[in-house]
């Protein structure tokens, strides 16, 4: 018998400040929870720059990388780079079945999907059967377990981070040199999303109150230096009107 399918929402954003990313994706927690069911976004990075994950230490990222602006995730891992990849999204709500999963077989199977989305395109990819980690704290230098690996080359990682409302995951695409469509890409991943989970995809209908959540957390805390350069994210308040080194106006990643 098949597993039964569930309804899942999908939605893409243009390209967006390093913050309001950040801010988005953190939002889309409680938005999963209300809507009762996965959220899958597709967005961009309009300054490029780099994030890195939610416990590493601003001080050695910075002196790590010549990439700016830098935005500390809500979610674990290491450097990650935005100058060219493709970045997604999913937030699965604490009611969903993939909330119970352990995180390392969330990991292989949201990479399972990735895998299963570059091969309908002709591409032909694996999943990395060990770690083989080249310079430490830098995402796309060398894999972990289960990262999408081409031709000896990391093309795909992601972050995970679990609260009480859900689970989100935080990917990044590094596309291999192919001449790849992206928009295709993403139609494949919806149909992945389909054949190996049993997704029913939704548009989301009206967005208001989530952006709405997306701007106080922009604001209140990703576009404050106090959350970024802070030890590790802890112990300091923001304060509004201090920005992050780099960050621009208006509107990722490894395993943990």
């Amino acid at each position: 018998m098949s597993p039964p399918t569930r309804s899942a929402f999908w939605f893409a954003s243009e390209a967006g400040e390093s913050a309001w990313n950040m801010a988005m994706d953190e939002a889309l927690l409680g938005e999963a929870l209300k809507r009762g069911g996965p959220i899958l976004r597709f967005y961009g990075w309009r300054d490029g720059g780099a994030s890195f994950g939610y416990f590493q230490r601003h001080a050695e990222v910075a002196s790590t990388t010549p990439l700016r602006p830098l935005i500390r995730r809500p979610t674990g891992g290491g450097i990650v780079p935005h100058e060219r990849d493709w970045t997604y999204s999913l937030v699965f709500p604490a009611t969903d079945p993939w909330y119970g999963l352990r995180a390392v077989e969330s990991y292989r199977r949201v990479h399972e999907w990735v895998r299963h989305s570059f091969a309908s395109m002709g591409v032909v990819a694996e999943l990395a059967p060990s770690a083989r980690k080249t310079v430490f704290g830098q995402c796309f230098e060398g894999w972990e377990q289960h990262d999408v690996v081409w031709n000896g080359r990391k093309v795909a990682g992601a972050a995970q981070r679990r609260k009480r409302e859900g689970l989100l995951i935080q990917g990044s695409i590094q596309p291999p040199p192919l001449q790849l469509e992206r928009g295709r890409w993403e139609r494949s991943f919806l149909e992945a999303g389909t054949a190996l989970e049993c997704l029913v995809w939704r548009e989301p209908g009206n967005l208001d109150p989530l952006l709405e959540a997306a701007g106080r957390l922009a604001e209140e805390k990703y576009r404050c230096a106090a959350y970024t350069e802070g030890a590790a994210g802890f112990g300091r308040k923001c304060r509004p009107g201090v920005p992050i080194d780099g960050a621009g106006d208006g509107a990722g990643l490894c395993r943990l």
